[in-house]
């Protein structure tokens, strides 16, 4: 399992205390990576995922740039970040 840096933002942050965080996903996957920040930061689960565990629909989550899904990879040097639903005003 290699550790890896993923970026929050919004919200998200009050949860992990910080805009930067570090998780080791047990998979190298987005829903891999998701999974170890609601692990390691319980109180993000409830803004990333449903009480299914999928990913809500809300969420978007970008690996080197790109707009990524739960199943696409994320090599352990990849920029990750994660954008929970913002509410405007």
């Amino acid at each position: 399992m290699s550790r890896m840096d993923v970026l929050v933002y919004g919200p998200l942050r009050a949860a992990t205390d910080g805009k930067r965080v570090t998780v080791s996903p047990a998979e190298q996957t987005v829903a891999g990576v998701v999974a170890a920040l609601c692990e390691e930061y319980p109180r993000a689960e409830s803004q990333l995922v449903d009480d299914e565990g999928n990913l809500r629909a809300s969420v978007r989550v970008t690996v080197d740039g790109e707009t990524a899904d739960p199943e696409d990879d994320c090599p352990p040097d990849a920029e990750v970040r994660v954008f929970p639903a913002m509410q405007g005003g």
